[in-house]
């Protein structure tokens, strides 16, 4: 198989799924963004931690809306992201001066060490690029990052995955923990 035939795909696109299954994706997308949207502008706000990160948004598409993918389970969700942000804060403590490179070397590394760790969960990749490229509130928490927002925040996220993603008969959550 040549170079570009790899690109012209060999399978259609997945069927659309059914209003139900939308309703209770964006019901727990909803409702796992909210504690923290309301910890990050109403317990947080003008102090360092923050509460929420963008990486956050595309984690709950996965627990929320794709909940049998291998990347949505609850040792990505967590590990993917906590193991991600310990990467990015190293990375821009060692090369901050070189921000291009910090940015490349956290997102690359971060995606060799989930796949070591069994933990890839894609929203990792972001975490750790927050780590180097956020705001001086970010960059002031250190090693607390890992553990406010990004910790904290994906097992709120957690929770609340375990608890709407099992209220539907139709749907199932966890696959597997570990």
């Amino acid at each position: 198989m040549s170079f570009f035939s790899k690109m012209s795909g060999g399978k259609q696109s997945p069927p659309m799924v059914s209003l139900s299954e939308i309703t209770w994706s964006w019901i727990g997308a909803f409702l796992g963004i909210t504690p923290l949207a309301f910890l990050n502008y109403n317990l947080f706000q003008g102090h360092d931690p923050v509460f929420i990160i963008g990486s956050f948004g595309a984690s709950a598409v996965l627990i929320y809306g794709a909940v049998k993918s291998p990347l949505a389970q609850p040792r990505n969700l967590v590990g993917g992201h906590m193991v991600s942000a310990v990467i990015g804060v190293i990375a821009y403590k060692l090369f901050y001066p070189f921000p291009w490179f910090a940015s490349a070397i956290a997102v690359a590394t971060a995606i060799a060490v989930m796949h070591a760790t069994k933990t890839l969960h894609p929203p990792g990749g972001a975490t750790a690029l927050i780590a180097v490229i956020g705001s001086e509130k970010i960059h002031d928490l250190g090693f607390l990052y890992v553990f406010v927002p990004v910790g904290a925040g994906a097992m709120i996220m957690l929770i609340v995955a375990l608890v709407v993603n099992n209220i539907a008969k139709s749907r199932r959550y966890p696959e597997f923990w570990f």
